[in-house]
């Protein structure tokens, strides 16, 4: 599987990301480790959780594998606090439950300026986090987030702090939105200047699921679950400039396919992507 320079960092990740949203509560730890050794084996050593995944339980799935081979994967988690004291509780029981201390720390689900705000003023998660650097508790900060205003939201973030990653949504979809579009450009071109890392995620969402529909994934939105459907996603959002990886959806039925969508990219051409574009026009937003 290919991989990337994950911004300063200096790690080469792999393109496909483990994504620990995948481990639900109803996932036992044996089904847990089955997902992680399939991604492992695949080439995947970038791995993305966060401790309100799972409803705090997939740290705690991950934590035991995670033991076992933390000398070959790149680890990051997440935090929804925005107050240094919330922040601060979480980060240290999510190294507790990883088993150690991570590569990356991010403030997670920054979907607001409001938050941006609280989240980076005085006594807020950015300084409880540049504290956990300083303790040895992560290498790395990120932001993370989603929604129509995410790109913009992070171009600020980054006016304010020099965040090593950021992680938002890109697929076709959202890039028939000229705002959206023009922004999340702005944003991969900011981070290659600063040689900040780029996770990508919603690359595979089809849709918003609708109320009476059958949600026969575990995902907050429709994805698409056709191989030859993924791949094209996959390409896509791969093909952007800047963008390091994509972590999996989350669901580990979708994994198999995602890893090999992975393991097959192709890069698409300006006109592949502006075709792509045209065609997810059809397609309706998974943000309101």
């Amino acid at each position: 599987m290919e991989k990337r320079r994950f911004g300063r960092s200096g790690h080469m990740s792999s393109i496909a990301i483990f994504g620990g949203a995948a481990l639900h509560p109803t996932i036992t730890q044996e089904e847990a480790n089955a997902a992680l050794d399939m991604a492992l084996a695949a080439g995947v050593n970038h791995y993305d959780t966060a401790a309100s995944y799972g409803h705090g339980m997939a740290e705690t799935r991950m934590g035991p594998w995670v033991e076992k081979h933390r000398d070959q994967i790149f680890l990051g988690t997440k935090s929804t606090e925005r107050s240094y004291n919330g922040a601060w509780a979480e980060f240290n029981r999510s190294v507790a439950l990883l088993r150690g201390p991570v590569d990356l720390i991010q403030i997670h689900a920054v979907t607001t300026f409001e938050e941006l705000d609280k989240a980076t003023g005085p006594n807020g998660a950015l300084e409880a986090a540049r504290d956990a650097r300083e303790a040895g508790l992560t290498k790395y900060i990120g932001i993370t987030g989603h929604g129509w205003l995410a790109p913009s939201i992070y171009i600020e973030a980054l006016k304010r702090f020099d965040f090593d990653s950021v992680l938002f949504p890109i697929n076709g979809v959202l890039f028939g939105n000229p705002d959206y579009r023009r922004d999340a450009e702005t944003l991969l071109q900011m981070a290659q200047d600063r040689d900040v890392g780029v996770m990508a995620i919603k690359s595979i969402a089809k849709g918003p699921w609708h109320e009476g529909q059958t949600r026969t994934y575990k995902t907050w939105y429709e994805p698409h679950d056709v191989q030859d459907m993924i791949q094209r996603c996959v390409n896509f959002t791969l093909s952007q400039p800047g963008v390091t990886g994509i972590p999996i959806a989350g669901d580990t039925r979708l994994l198999p396919m995602v890893l090999q969508a992975a393991e097959n990219f192709q890069p698409m051409s300006a006109a592949e992507q502006s075709a792509w574009i045209e065609q997810c026009r059809a397609q309706e937003s998974i943000f309101a």
